[in-house]
C-alpha cells in the first residue's frame, strides 16, 4: 500500500513538474505576469470576490440544509398527498443541472415579471440543486440509524415528530457528516456559476485580472489556491464539529 501511494506521489510529482515545465517556457511563469499580486488593490479585489463567493455559499448552505430536512420529511410522511410531491420534487431538482436552473432564473423568470437580483440568481438555484440532494443524504442517515431506537422511543410515550427530532435524526447527523462536508464543498464550487450572470464571485473577479494583465495561469493558480483553503476549514469546521458525536 505505502509503495502504491509513493508511486502516485512520485508520478503526480513529475506530471506537476512537466506542466510547470511548459508554462515556463510558454513564458506564462514570468515575473511581469506576478507584479500586480504586490499591489494591496488587487488582493482587496480578490478578497471582495472571496466574499462574494462566501456569501453565496453561506446562504444556499443555509436554505439547502434547512429545505432537504422539509424534503426528507415529506418523503417519509405517510400521506401520499405530501409525499408523491415531495419525490417529485427532490428526483427533478437532482436531476436538472444547477446551471440550467440558473438561466432559468436569468433568463425565464424576468419576463414573467420575476426579478431577482444577481445574487439571487446564483445562491436560489445553488441552493435549490442541493437541497435535493442533501435530501437524500439526511435519508441514508435515517436509515442507518438501528429501528430498535425509534421503537424504544414510542415505548416511552413518545410521538412521532419528537421520535424523530430528539433520538433518530441526531443519531443520523452522525453518519452523514462526510457526505454533508462534501456537499458543502460542491456549493462552493458552484457559486463559479456566478459568471453566467455576471455576480461578482471569486472566479468573476479572476476574469476580470486577467482580461486586464494577461495573466491566466497566475491568476488563475492563486484562486486555486484560496479556493483550497477555503474547502480545508470546512472540512476543518466540520471535524471540530463531528468529535463530540464519537
Amino acid at each position: 500500500m505505502r509503495v502504491a501511494s509513493a508511486s502516485a506521489a512520485i508520478v503526480l510529482l513529475l506530471l506537476a513538474a512537466g506542466v510547470g515545465f511548459r508554462f515556463h517556457a510558454a513564458g506564462q511563469l514570468d515575473a511581469r505576469f506576478w507584479e500586480f499580486f504586490a499591489w494591496p488593490t488587487t488582493w482587496s479585489f480578490l478578497g471582495r470576490g472571496l466574499l462574494g463567493t462566501l456569501t453565496s455559499a453561506a446562504m444556499a448552505a443555509v436554505i439547502a440544509l434547512t429545505l432537504g430536512l422539509v424534503l426528507l420529511a415529506g418523503r417519509l410522511t405517510r400521506l401520499r398527498l405530501v409525499r408523491w410531491p415531495s419525490i417529485a420534487t427532490i428526483e427533478f431538482l437532482r436531476g436538472t443541472p444547477t446551471l440550467l436552473l440558473i438561466y432559468v432564473c436569468f433568463l425565464v423568470l424576468p419576463p414573467a415579471g420575476i426579478k431577482l437580483s444577481t445574487y439571487w440568481m446564483l445562491t436560489l438555484p445553488v441552493s435549490l440543486s442541493t437541497a435535493a440532494v442533501v435530501a437524500e443524504v439526511y435519508r441514508a442517515g435515517v436509515l442507518a440509524v438501528p429501528r430498535g431506537q425509534a421503537a424504544a422511543a414510542r415505548s416511552l410515550g413518545l410521538t412521532e415528530v419528537q421520535v424523530f427530532f430528539l433520538v433518530v435524526f441526531p443519531q443520523a447527523v452522525r453518519y452523514i457528516v462526510p457526505a454533508l462536508v462534501a456537499q458543502l464543498v460542491i456549493v462552493v464550487k458552484d457559486t463559479t456559476f456566478g459568471y453566467v450572470v455576471t455576480y461578482g464571485e471569486l472566479m468573476e473577479n479572476a476574469k476580470v485580472l486577467i482580461a486586464n494583465y494577461h495573466a491566466l495561469v497566475p491568476v488563475y493558480l492563486v484562486v486555486a489556491v484560496l479556493y483550497c483553503l477555503v474547502n480545508y476549514a470546512i472540512s476543518s469546521a466540520s471535524r471540530r464539529l463531528g468529535r463530540p458525536m464519537h
